[in-house]
């Protein structure tokens, strides 16, 4: 369909139509035959149609349209030439043309065209596979090879495909939330309802607001490509079942305080087993609770409760520290009072075995010779007694007395 702008003069009945182009007459001109009821007229820069009572004149660019209920009347019946031949456009086609081309010949124009050719070749047969990724290749959507990272060439013009897959790149998706200007396409789902996701019900019939983090990696390209129909999608509504699933075995208060370390184990085993089954080709190396919370409603009222518990808890822990340290002090000292009273009682002993040992051995010996041990029994006291002794005084069997000897100006702890 051509475009044109029409415009009646009303004083004639005419219509005048403007194209930006003669294809319309061009058209017309070669189809001339096919259709009933044409006649086409040259009159110099005029081209006169008719069809069906209507007249075209065709001049300029401008076309003028006149119709006469009656009988057809042509108002350019002046000349009698003809229409000009179809060989003459095309010969007058073909010379416009050649003057586009450059030096007015075809030969430049068919070296540019195969350069072109060329370039097209080379830019859809080289491809590059980034480092943390690997190539899969498929002829007419066939599998046919993977590839490592690097510059690769294939069969160009669509025959060969490459599509890359980050199989070194720790993939992650985001469940309740998102993380601004996220790199990863697969990371927020389309159509995203955050709210929709965190809102789970507990074993006890209690809501609460769950939000999670699952990290992954595509461990199998082929299988994460053609097994599954969108694997990323297909792996968020896997975690998502799980997740409710593990949440509704436990109450509000496991998920919320005590239970997120056995919550975050158990929906991993179940999701890696579910994407194992499934072919998808994913492995999935975490999973991780982010913040739990019971719905707006009941917020504040459970922020109470979970503040009274936590200094519950803080109270509890005071308690055990001051017990850890007076308690194990005790035991201690304790410990050490019965070592000491053994190491006594065992000393005490073996002194008193020791003494009764030496008097049965003095006493055997003094048995056997009276006077030697009498004697020897007084020597080694008195080696043991005159030591101890400050101030000595030997005197003679014959002496009157033995006042003077004694020095009785020297003062009390002064040796004569």
């Amino acid at each position: 369909m051509l475009r044109c702008c029409k415009k009646r003069d009303r004083s004639t009945g005419s219509l005048y139509i403007s194209l930006k182009s003669k294809r319309a007459l061009t058209l017309i001109y070669l189809f001339r035959h096919c259709i009933p009821q044409i006649i086409f007229r040259d009159e110099g820069d005029t081209h006169i149609l008719q069809l069906q009572n209507t007249y075209f004149c065709i001049q300029q660019g401008i076309y003028i349209m006149s119709q006469d209920n009656g009988s057809p009347k042509d108002p350019w019946q002046q000349g009698n030439k003809g229409p000009p031949e179809l060989n003459e456009t095309l010969v007058q086609a073909v010379k416009r043309f050649q003057k586009l081309l450059p030096g007015g010949s075809p030969r430049g124009f068919f070296i540019i065209l195969s350069l072109f050719l060329l370039g097209t070749l080379i830019w859809t047969a080289l491809y590059t596979i980034p480092s943390d990724s690997v190539g899969v290749v498929q002829r007419f959507g066939k599998y046919i090879y993977d590839v490592p990272p690097g510059l690769h060439l294939k069969f160009p013009l669509g025959i060969d495909t490459a599509k890359v897959v980050p199989v070194k790149r720790q993939l992650k998706q985001e469940f309740g939330f998102n993380t601004p200007r996220a790199t990863d396409q697969f990371q927020i789902p389309r159509g995203y309802n955050p709210v929709r996701e965190t809102q789970m019900v507990t074993g006890d019939l209690n809501a609460a607001l769950v939000e999670w983090v699952v990290q992954y990696r595509i461990s199998d390209p082929v299988n994460y490509l053609f097994e599954v129909r969108e694997p990323s999608e297909t792996l968020r509504y896997v975690s998502e079942s799980v997740m409710r699933e593990v949440v509704g075995d436990r109450t509000v208060d496991e998920v919320i305080t005590i239970g997120r370390q056995e919550i975050e184990s158990e929906a991993l085993v179940k999701m890696q087993a579910l994407s194992t089954k499934y072919i998808m080709g994913i492995s999935i190396d975490q999973v991780q609770l982010k913040n739990i919370n019971p719905p707006q409603p009941v917020q504040e009222s459970f922020n109470e409760v979970n503040q009274a518990q936590q200094e519950k808890e803080k109270l509890i822990n005071e308690a055990r520290r001051d017990y850890n340290k007076v308690i194990p002090l005790a035991l201690g000292q304790k410990d050490q009072r019965i070592r000491e009273a053994d190491g006594y009682r065992i000393k005490r002993i073996n002194e008193a075995e020791g003494d009764a040992a030496r008097f049965n051995a003095l006493f055997s010996e003094y048995v056997k010779a009276p006077e030697v041990t009498k004697r020897r029994i007084y020597i080694e006291t008195m080696q043991t007694v005159l030591p101890n002794i400050r101030a000595k005084i030997v005197i003679d069997e014959r002496a009157n007395g033995i006042l003077p000897l004694l020095n009785l100006d020297a003062k009390l702890g002064e040796k004569p």
